[in-house]
């Protein structure tokens, strides 16, 4: 029974059962405490995700040797091909399925949380998308001219940022969720707005899944393995995302989930595919994002855009997606420019996407998440069919 409640599944549920009870009756004082507190774990764990790029990825690199550059290509144009393709899957459903909704606009009224006591500012090593390119260039110079004195460092490197994951990142995640459902209760974004959030919310986390099985079948059927042996072990994973609602502060507990999936996954190719997917991967955010925006255009401008438009929208989203930061909000964030330019959102559409993609952001982080694990099935079932080693 310990080991039960001690396992992490179970300790972020109840972190999250904590901190929706504690925001329902907190006050104004204790929030200070609280979203200071967050603050101060959120910086943490936000430090630690370049240190988790480099000690993942560059290692998985080189050790890929010849190999590494056309794996890179493959992945990335997988993640685009998901995202794009989550994309136009959400648009579909979109004209099918808003013309017979009543949907209305119901996002105001909410609690003001309190400031910051102080910051305690971590700030990063680097920048995550420095990172990413860093550990990209630095594991294949090293591949391309067989450093063998620079991999080792390298794989040095990878336990050191291993114990760092297992030892602060992973048992600091329940606080920091419970604090964060705190924060969301509060403020009303759980209870106030529930009419709201469950009417178009529960389409796209319907969708969520609906793509996440499409992709969890294509990665078995190419590889060869029962993706139910990756998915079954995607529960932390989901969790974490649906707390944290960032794929780089999920970072930790993806690569221990993909890890407990050795096989069907290969260890190597769960070291490189899962840092570089948190950053370049995010189809349910841009799911989410597509059906959100058509849902706006309704609410506030009376009819969806025209098909030409959406197409336009989501070929492009989808390479903003890659370029996207794994923090809550980074894709609408970094696409507000096609919201702008190519659908024609004021300042008032623009501020009322951005409010009902906050209210299930957490959610498409962790379709995010647990879709990394498919992709990396794509790649264990490329390295298989051509015997790299």
């Amino acid at each position: 029974m310990r080991k039960f409640f001690m396992s992490l599944p179970v300790r972020l549920v109840i972190g999250v059962a904590i901190g929706i009870g504690l925001g329902v009756a907190a006050n104004e004082t204790w929030m200070n405490l609280v979203v200071t507190v967050q603050y101060v774990l959120n910086q943490l764990i936000v430090f630690c995700v370049p240190l988790i790029i480099l000690g993942f990825i560059a290692p998985a690199i080189t050790q890929l040797g010849q190999n590494a550059t056309r794996l890179f290509g493959l992945a990335v144009t997988i993640a685009y091909l998901s995202s794009v393709g989550a994309a136009l899957f959400s648009m579909a459903a979109g004209y099918g399925l808003l013309p017979h909704l009543s949907v209305a606009s119901e996002v105001e009224g909410l609690k003001e949380l309190p400031e910051v006591v102080f910051q305690l500012d971590i700030p990063q090593i680097m920048p995550v998308m420095s990172a990413l390119v860093f550990s990209m260039m630095l594991g294949l110079a090293a591949a391309w001219t067989n450093a063998a004195a620079i991999s080792d460092i390298l794989e040095e490197f990878r336990q050191i940022v291993l114990k760092i994951v297992t030892k602060i990142v992973i048992p600091i995640l329940p606080f920091y969720i419970a604090l964060t459902f705190c924060a969301l209760s509060y403020e009303g974004t759980i209870t106030r707005q529930l009419p709201v959030f469950l009417q178009v919310v529960l389409i796209v986390i319907l969708g969520h899944y609906l793509w996440l099985a499409l992709l969890y079948a294509i990665g078995g059927l190419y590889s060869g393995g029962n993706p139910l042996q990756v998915v079954k072990n995607y529960g932390p994973a989901y969790l974490t995302a649906v707390g944290t609602m960032s794929s780089a502060a999920t970072l930790g507990i993806a690569l221990k989930c993909a890890k407990k999936s050795v096989p069907p996954l290969r260890s190597d190719m769960a070291d490189f595919g899962i840092p570089l997917f948190a950053n370049i991967h995010l189809c349910g955010s841009v799911l989410t994002e597509v059906f959100f925006v058509m849902t706006v255009s309704v609410i506030l401008y009376g009819h969806l855009p025209s098909v030409e438009t959406m197409v336009l929208f989501c070929l492009l989203l989808g390479i903003f997606a890659v370029g996207a930061p794994g923090v809550p909000g980074g894709t609408v964030m970094a696409s507000l420019g096609l919201i702008t330019g190519i659908l024609g959102f004021d300042e008032m559409g623009t501020a009322l996407m951005l409010t009902i993609f906050a209210l299930q952001d957490s959610f498409g982080t962790a379709c995010n998440v647990t879709g990394d694990g498919a992709l990396t099935m794509i790649l264990t079932g490329y390295v298989k069919r051509r015997n790299i080693s």
